[in-house]
């Protein structure tokens, strides 16, 4: 009974932190969403801005062997696409939903085509030694707790950060108070001098910047190597965590945990030999998120999402 408990124990503690771990891409690409469609921007194209940064970031790592040039790389990466999505979401007005579609299936080819060209050795995968975790002495001794929430890399903890920021700028600031305005009623937030257009590309450059880095978590923090298709639908899970999270980073990081422990279950499961099929254990996690979509507490999404503000 007693090492029942234990394995039981140590079972638990490891899926809480695997599930920190694997919340931290999810929590990064739907907050970067989250600025997006507060302003009113719906941006379905964040899996592919993911995959291409991913891949953008590990080819600069791998040619470099500077990690931090890797990541710097994949934010500047989604920063630029970013731009580029708003152009025709903000400035040309298109539409919205069909603009963000074709990002995906261009990021996410160009991204295969790129890997091939690069990397074109078919029979050997590149690796670099990713992101270690860094241990934050002395929390990190605090029983189960330390080991949950203290032993991560640095990534994980940046996203953390990034909640409580964006807490504050987007409750507590002129620039968020901006955001909802222009989110809500484009018409009356032109009408007192607010720039719709200028608070849009701000906020959906964000956006592909912290897609950017979600993609670059994979690669260089997670793996230690890219392969294709490896955010595996997790950009749309990102999408509907938004959703789920009420547009609120705080709730966007507790439903990332929510996602994260079916996850980490899931994979434990596999580990462990479980006899359910492995099928059905990868399904879990989009089968919560079909979940929350149809089951989970809703709320009036911001008033102009996804419709393009034409002055007068």
């Amino acid at each position: 009974m007693a090492w029942g408990r234990i394995l039981s124990l140590v079972f638990l503690v490891n899926v809480l932190a695997a599930s920190v771990r694997l919340a931290t891409p999810l929590v990064l690409a739907a907050l970067g969403e989250a600025y997006a469609e507060r302003s009113g921007v719906f941006n379905l194209g964040i899996e592919g801005i993911m995959l291409l940064c991913g891949f953008i970031g590990f080819a600069a790592a791998y040619s470099s062997g500077q990690l931090w040039l890797g990541v710097l790389c994949s934010a500047l990466a989604g920063l630029a696409i970013g731009a580029a999505f708003a152009f025709f979401a903000v400035t040309l007005k298109a539409d919205q939903t069909a603009t963000g579609f074709a990002f995906y299936l261009m990021c996410t080819g160009a991204a295969m085509y790129l890997n091939k060209v690069v990397f074109h050795d078919a029979h050997r995968v590149p690796q670099i030694q990713h992101f270690s975790p860094v241990p934050l002495r002395p929390l990190d001794g605090i029983p189960v707790l330390g080991t949950v929430l203290f032993k991560h890399n640095i990534l994980t903890y940046g996203a953390g950060l990034l909640v409580l920021a964006s807490m504050v700028v987007l409750y507590k600031t002129r620039f968020g108070l901006r955001v909802s305005a222009v989110g809500e009623s484009p018409e009356a937030a032109d009408s007192v001098g607010v720039s719709v257009a200028a608070i849009r590309y701000a906020c959906v450059i964000v956006g592909g910047a912290l897609a950017g880095v979600a993609g670059a978590f994979y690669s260089l923090a997670d793996m230690g190597l890219y392969v294709d298709n490896m955010i595996g639908g997790r950009g749309f899970i990102a999408l509907a965590l938004v959703v789920f999270g009420q547009w609120n980073p705080g709730r966007i990081l507790l439903g990332g945990l929510l996602f994260g422990v079916v996850d980490a279950v899931q994979a434990r499961f596999q580990i462990l030999g479980s006899t359910i099929p492995p099928q059905f254990l990868i399904m879990a996690p989009y089968a919560l998120t079909l979940a929350v979509l149809l089951f989970g507490r809703r709320r009036r999404a911001p008033s102009s999402l996804a419709l393009p503000y034409i002055r007068g």
